[in-house]
């Protein structure tokens, strides 16, 4: 009898697991695999930053599941997570769809939380999602195109995605622009190698972007950003704000009555089953839990890469009656955009900077996209793009 594996998410986890499951050995018993996700198209999260610079296409840093998944044998279903019956083994849908499982896996990534402060779930913008990099890039291009003295953008949150984001805008703006960092902690990328540190804040320096330290957000307008720094309130005109800052697991999955932590993220075991439920797997963001080593897991798109083949080998296997095995966390390095020919680069004993940085960066990327196909497509544009702007430059 054939087995159905469900996938919930379609993000580096649940999209990497469903490719990773389709080229396992089933023999002649191949089950019934489907992803299950409310976007139509992957998004390759690390490179969302080159969409509002116009470096990238959208084409290229999110390709279509259909795409993607062709010829896998894995099935793509369009379509949000309504509730899951643990008892029956079904997930409802938001479309309508009842879905069987033997086993599932448990993928939906995390969202930005938009209401840390008054006003920034109706005024500031979240930057995760490729709606996110669009609507920014409008914004960014009505205010560009109403010709101010200055335009002025505030990124909330010193972490890598606000570091990343603020040096993107800064540079596009140039002389036009007036960013800031808005951090609560007295550093910014706090759990970053110094090396990273250090050419984060020379990059942040050169493009003339202003941080601020120990301070939080107490209110947003359409207008206004409210400040608290050591007990003084300032209230500043600006005409952007970016929300970086947070994470929590998809609402979608609130009802499950599974261990969590204190961050509502499922507590996980080695071989990454949800603790006491083995037919259910969890990855990503959404999971807490430590490796094979007894360390943690961090929450980042390299780890749900690693933790991908081993839910489809676990899957696999305990499908097969075959030992199951622990995951084992490879810390691969750091890599972090901070500009259109500059990024900064440490891990396995390499720490590099610059455009040198930037080349090794978009390699990485380019090895890690999902799929052989679309690696070759993707590697031939950018090969042959700059050929194709030389031209256009010449026959000007």
């Amino acid at each position: 009898m054939s087995h159905s594996i469900c996938i919930l998410g379609g993000g580096f986890g649940g999209l990497y697991t469903a490719l990773a499951l389709s080229k396992l050995d089933w023999k002649d018993e191949q089950p019934d695999i489907v992803l299950v996700d409310q976007r139509d198209r992957f998004l390759f999260a690390p490179l969302l930053y080159e969409i509002v610079t116009g470096e990238l296409q959208t084409w290229e840093i999110a390709p279509p599941y259909e795409e993607l998944l062709a010829n896998t044998g894995v099935r793509f279903h369009q379509s949000g997570v309504d509730s899951i019956d643990m008892n029956a083994q079904t997930v409802a849908l938001t479309d309508g769809a009842t879905l069987s499982y033997d086993r599932i896996v448990l993928a939906l990534g995390g969202e930005t939380p938009m209401d840390m402060a008054p006003g920034v779930a109706e005024h500031a913008i979240p930057f995760r999602s490729l709606e996110d990099a669009y609507r920014l890039k409008e914004k960014l291009r009505s205010l560009e195109d109403s010709n101010p003295e200055k335009i002025r953008v505030a990124v909330v949150g010193g972490g890598y995605s606000g570091v990343e984001i603020a040096c993107k805008v800064a540079e596009r703006l140039g002389d036009k622009g007036r960013v800031r960092i808005v951090e609560r902690a007295p550093e910014i990328l706090q759990s970053s190698p110094d090396f990273n540190q250090a050419a984060a804040k020379k990059a942040l320096s050169e493009k003339n972007v202003w941080i601020d330290y120990e301070t939080t957000v107490t209110e947003v307008s359409a207008d206004t950003l409210t400040l608290s720094y050591k007990d003084q309130v300032d209230t500043l005109p600006v005409d952007i704000v970016l929300w970086t800052v947070g994470n929590k697991v998809s609402p979608a999955l609130d009802a499950l009555d599974l261990p969590r932590n204190e961050r509502r993220q499922f507590t996980i075991d080695p071989t990454l089953q949800v603790s006491d439920h083995p037919m259910i797997f969890a990855l990503g963001d959404l999971a807490d839990g430590v490796d094979a080593n007894g360390q943690s897991v961090p929450t980042t798109a390299q780890s749900a890469l690693q933790q991908a083949d081993y839910a489809a080998w676990n899957i696999w296997a305990s499908l097969t009656n075959r030992p199951l095995l622990p995951f084992r966390y490879q810390h691969l390095g750091e890599m972090m955009t901070l500009g259109s020919d500059n990024a900064t680069l440490t891990g396995l004993g390499i720490k590099l900077d610059g455009n040198l940085a930037h080349v090794a960066r978009r390699l990485t990327y380019l090895y890690r996209m999902p799929t052989l196909e679309h690696q070759i497509r993707v590697g031939i544009n950018w090969i042959t793009q700059p050929l194709q702007d030389l031209l256009t430059t010449v026959e000007k």
